[in-house]
């Protein structure tokens, strides 16, 4: 037997993988480790079943002095094409979310030092008491770890005063790799590993759950990409609070500076995915990214250890500048995972089935 393929046994048998064995099933027969990885999400959930949630991202500001070298998103202060969107324009993309029978809405944003901590409690409450069948999922650990600083606050003292005025949880943005030698190379002045990591632990603390991202494809390693695994994984081993991973691959392409850097290949991003759901043995949910990876390999993800969808989001506008442009509606998201031979479950933030759809 491969040695790869005696890690894959490890896993199975219900053993816990290390760094090594992570780096090693990167090296496995692709279609070997897919069913390992859907027979370990088939133990989680029996019922054959994939979910998805129907929400909106709203993207409140493109101010930012970040400055990352894959985003193209972003303009800096003052910039014709910056702007903030006001109270108004929010409240009636949210309306318009709330029409059609969303629960999610995901605001998020470049980290703009013209806004503080008052602009976004009286963002919160006001959705709150506007939409209170609204879950509010919004804010990134780089936006929060930018009011902290401006507010010269601790990430407690943040997050507990926006939970007070509504907020339920935070999106796992912001991660890309949770290794500082690749984030001074695309993100140097963003937010450290080390503190999106500390975002995340005091959210949990303050009695808010998160997700958890990585974006691959870059400059990063295959041991740097389980070292960013681990990391999650001790996270959740303290606090618990993580409720889904989602892995991305980078588009290079119309992103000024890594243009030269090869797009991954759709075997990259499966297992990967695959890899994720064996690491990641206390992390319920795997979202498949059909934003980045389009509709078919979301597609067969579900047969790589993803059990979620993630949501229809109405729109999105990070990606798309980069010429990846894929959009979905709650009817394709179904049919989608019908046509995998799976039943599809419209489901809340919390992952509480809302809906069973035959």
């Amino acid at each position: 037997m491969a040695i790869a393929e005696k890690v894959i046994e490890k896993r199975l048998r219900g053993e816990r993988l290390n760094l090594e064995d992570g780096i090693l099933l990167f090296e496995a027969d692709l279609m070997l480790l897919g069913a390992a990885a859907k027979e370990i999400r088939k133990r989680q959930f029996p019922e054959d079943q994939v979910t998805f949630v129907i929400d909106r991202n709203i993207y409140y500001t493109n101010v930012c002095v970040a400055d990352c070298s894959f985003c193209a998103f972003y303009r800096r202060t003052g910039h014709d094409e910056s702007y903030t969107l006001s109270r108004e324009e929010i409240f009636k993309k949210i309306q318009a979310l709330a029409d059609i029978g969303g629960t999610q809405v995901l605001i998020q944003g470049g980290l703009n030092p013209e806004l503080r901590l008052d602009y976004y409690l009286e963002l919160i409450r006001g959705i709150h008491e506007a939409f209170p069948q609204m879950h509010i999922h919004s804010f990134s650990p780089p936006e929060i770890d930018i009011v902290a600083k401006l507010e010269r606050m601790t990430y407690h003292q943040v997050l507990g005063k926006m939970k007070e005025a509504g907020l339920n949880s935070l999106p796992g943005g912001g991660a890309e790799m949770l290794i500082d030698r690749v984030r001074n190379i695309i993100s140097p002045k963003k937010i450290s590993a080390d503190n999106w990591l500390k975002v995340c632990r005091a959210a949990h603390e303050v009695g808010l759950k998160t997700t958890a991202s990585m974006v691959f494809g870059h400059v990063e390693t295959i041991e740097e990409r389980i070292i960013h695994l681990l990391k999650l994984r001790d996270l959740q081993d303290e606090t618990g609070g993580i409720r889904a991973f989602i892995p991305w691959s980078m588009s290079t392409k119309g992103t000024p500076g890594l243009e030269y850097l090869p797009l991954a290949s759709g075997e990259d991003y499966l297992r990967t995915l695959a890899v994720s759901r064996l690491m990641l043995d206390n992390i319920p949910s795997i979202q498949s990214g059909w934003v980045t990876e389009g509709h078919k390999l979301a597609q067969v993800a579900l047969e790589f250890g993803a059990n979620d969808m993630g949501g229809t989001l109405m729109e999105e506008l990070v990606i798309e500048p980069t010429g990846v442009k894929y959009r979905t509606t709650e009817h394709d998201l179904i049919r989608l995972i019908h046509r995998a031979g799976y039943r599809a479950a419209q489901r809340n933030t919390n992952y509480e089935i809302i809906r069973q759809i035959s």
